[in-house]
C-alpha cells in the first residue's frame, strides 16, 4: 500500500485535500470501477480492505502488517461478504465503512498535528459540505430534473402569474425591454437552483453549468461526460445510455 503511506498532510487544507483524493478514489472503486472491484473481492482470499489513496486511486489488499498501523485501517474482511448479499446492500455496506473510514484518517492526521477545536470544526465542515459515498453509491445524494420542460412550464406559469399581479408600468419599449430582462434572469436563476445540488455518480463533484453531464437511462444517475469518456458528440448518438455500473451489471449466484 504505497499510494499514500509517506505523506503526512499537516494543515486543514491539506488534510482536506487528502480526504477528496481517497475518497475520489473509493467512489470509483465502487461505481465506474465496481465490476473491477467486484472481482477482486473473493470471498475465497483472506482478509481484504478497500484502501482509496490521496492520488484518487483505489486497492484491494490485504491490511498492514505492521501493529499499530501507520494510519486508521478500513474495514477489514469485505470480501466474506460479498456473495451473502444482494450486490447492492453490499455495496451500500461498503460504501458505509468507506465513509467512516476516511473520517478516522482525516481526524487522525488532526490529532497528530496538533489542530485545536476551530480547525476540527472547520476541517468537519468542508467535509460535510460534500456528500457520502453511500449517498454517491446508493444515489440518495440530489438528481437533477431529466425533463427541463417542466422547469420552463413552471416558470412559464410563474411568469403570467406575476403578470396578473403586476401593477402598471409605463409603456414603451424601455418598459417591456426592462420586463423581458428579468423575466430571462429569473429563468437563469431557477435552472440554477434546480441543478446546483446536483452531484456526479462517478468523482461525487457538483454540477457546473459549463460543463458537459449525461445521465443514466437505468439507474437516473448523472456523470461528468469526462468521468464517464463520454463527448457531447458521441452522446448525438446514443439512444439510451447506461453507465459504467449499469452495464457491467449481471445476474449474480
Amino acid at each position: 500500500m504505497d499510494g499514500g503511506a509517506q505523506y503526512n498532510p499537516r494543515t486543514v487544507e491539506e488534510v482536506f485535500r487528502d480526504f477528496k483524493g481517497r475518497r475520489a478514489g473509493m467512489i470509483k472503486a465502487l461505481t465506474t470501477d465496481v465490476e473491477e472491484f467486484y472481482q477482486q473481492c473473493d470471498p475465497e482470499k483472506e482478509n481484504l480492505c478497500l484502501y482509496g489513496f490521496p492520488s484518487e486511486q483505489w486497492e484491494v489488499n490485504l491490511p498492514a502488517e505492521e501493529v499499530p498501523p501507520e494510519l486508521p485501517e478500513p474495514a477489514l474482511g469485505i470480501n466474506f461478504a460479498r456473495d451473502g448479499m444482494q450486490e447492492k446492500d453490499w455495496l451500500s455496506l461498503v460504501a458505509v465503512h468507506s465513509d467512516a473510514w476516511l473520517l478516522s484518517v482525516a481526524f487522525y492526521f488532526g490529532a497528530r498535528f496538533g489542530f485545536d477545536k476551530a480547525d476540527r470544526k472547520r476541517l468537519f465542515n468542508m467535509i460535510n459540505d460534500l456528500p457520502t459515498i453511500f449517498e454517491v453509491v446508493t444515489g440518495a445524494a440530489k438528481k437533477p430534473v431529466k425533463e427541463k420542460s417542466s422547469v420552463s412550464n413552471h416558470s412559464s406559469n410563474k411568469s403570467k402569474q406575476n403578470n396578473k399581479q403586476r401593477v402598471p408600468e409605463p409603456q414603451g419599449k424601455f418598459a417591456k425591454a426592462t420586463q423581458l430582462k428579468d423575466e430571462e434572469e429569473g429563468l437563469e436563476e431557477e435552472d440554477e437552483d434546480e441543478h446546483g445540488e446536483t452531484l456526479c455518480g462517478a468523482c461525487g463533484e457538483n454540477y457546473a453549468a459549463d460543463e458537459f453531464w449525461i445521465g443514466c437511462d437505468i439507474c437516473e444517475k448523472w456523470f461528468h461526460g469526462k468521468c464517464v469518456k463520454i463527448t457531447p458528440a458521441r452522446a448525438e448518438h446514443i439512444k439510451q445510455y447506461k453507465c459504467p455500473s449499469c452495464s457491467n451489471k449481471r445476474a449474480r449466484p
